[in-house]
């Protein structure tokens, strides 16, 4: 098996394909007519989103992402050369703060931010495949 995609379940796809346009640079690759699923380029794989209406109409249950709510358990990494430029045109378009960069014991830079919905967004410096 491989990993296909990662669908994050939202209240407003069209706008959180605006904001993840904006604050991490990622193109869209498919926005359904219906505005109720979405997926941005990322790579292989692909970044999805779909409206907290389409989980219920599959019969899936869960807690909601909310921005002032306790982030869910999860988080997805943007990797980048550039954590501190990245982290800061994040928080410039919107995006909360959680961590600066900063450099962890093996070697990888890292910093956090919350989205517009409340998710957690890691981003990173490649790691070093020498130093794991």
């Amino acid at each position: 098996m491989k990993l296909g995609y990662t669908i994050i379940y939202v209240a407003d796809v069209p706008a959180t394909v605006a904001f993840y346009e904006t604050a991490f640079g990622l193109a869209q690759r498919f926005v359904h007519e219906s505005n109720l699923y979405a997926e941005m380029e990322t790579g292989e794989t692909a970044l999805a989103f779909a409206a907290d209406s389409a989980a219920e109409m599959n019969g899936l249950a869960f807690a909601p992402n909310e921005k002032a709510a306790v982030p869910a358990g999860w988080e997805i990494c943007f990797v980048t050369d550039d954590v501190a430029g990245g982290f800061a045109k994040a928080v410039e378009e919107g995006c909360t703060p959680v961590t600066a960069p900063e450099t962890k014991p093996w070697g990888q830079v890292v910093a956090y931010v919350r989205d517009m919905n409340g998710c957690i967004v890691e981003i990173a410096s490649p790691i070093d495949k020498g130093t794991e």
